[in-house]
């Protein structure tokens, strides 16, 4: 049974909503929200995984699982959503916008169509179901939103530009609306991970000589967790990240960029 102990104490016995959530960081916050108590519903593309997620994680922490498939590439699935956890009369104290991939290569050679679904995904999701949760947060003085943004997001990235600046915008969204609501009691926080042993990599096409220094995605789940319930607008998983973070601000934007052409291009 869940013990409403860990990262997730602050939403034992409350609804938790997860995008993303059958693989990675996504799953990763599943279980540690599970193990402390929270209900889930759960959401990405594959059924068949969310399904065996839920199954699992109500037998062993005894929590409640809703499960919806839904791909966010969709510019209607947010809504969807919104509709299922209606339906369901779930009152959804933490969102978290998890769901989002990469693509690498050189730009001009890219699949538009792809650049556009990760403009989807990893922004336009973001805003839409952010903006069909917040207002009944605002309205009743409490929730908690938490927004997966990157690294990636404190500077350019030659050749995965988009992906960068996708993770530029969620963490600077998350940023602005921290201060906005904070006066109503709503916490919102962007975390920001490095290179995480996850699906990502695979999945955008990445060599394995730019992702070093991997973190686990329970490491960087608690990392976000706690972060949030602590009130933070942003966290950098990592001493290694963050000080290669605060240490950009000391060199000129155009050299850090150049650094990162010279790092990321295919060989």
């Amino acid at each position: 049974m869940a013990s409403g102990n860990g990262a997730g104490a602050k939403w034992s016995g409350k609804w938790a909503l997860i995008t993303g959530a059958s693989a990675g960081i996504g799953l990763a916050l599943a279980e540690e929200l599970a193990a402390s108590g929270a209900n889930l519903v759960v959401t990405a593309r594959r059924k068949e995984r969310l399904d065996a997620l839920a199954a699992r994680l109500q037998t062993t922490h005894g929590i409640k699982v809703e499960v919806l498939p839904a791909d966010l590439g969709k510019a209607g699935a947010p809504a969807q959503i919104r509709t299922f956890t209606d339906a369901k009369s779930v009152e959804v104290e933490l969102l978290i916008n998890n769901a989002g991939f990469g693509a690498y290569g050189a730009f001009h050679q890219s699949d538009v169509a792809r650049q556009l679904e990760m403009i989807q995904v990893n922004c336009a999701a973001v805003v839409q179901l952010t903006h069909l949760y917040l207002r009944d947060m605002v309205a009743r003085h409490h929730g908690d939103i938490l927004i997966v943004a990157s690294v990636a997001g404190f500077q350019a990235v030659p050749y995965i530009s988009t992906y960068a600046a996708t993770k530029a915008f969620d963490l600077r969204f998350a940023e602005g609306l921290a201060a906005e609501v904070r006066r109503f009691g709503v916490n919102v926080c962007a975390l920001c991970p490095g290179s995480t042993s996850t699906e990502f990599r695979e999945v955008a096409g990445q060599p394995e000589n730019t992702f070093r220094g991997a973190e686990t995605a329970e490491k960087v789940a608690r990392t976000g967790l706690k972060a949030l319930a602590a009130g933070k607008s942003s966290v950098i998983s990592g001493f290694k990240n963050m000080l290669s973070v605060e240490g950009q601000r000391l060199v000129p934007r155009g050299l850090v960029t150049s650094v990162a052409a010279k790092m990321f291009e295919p060989k």
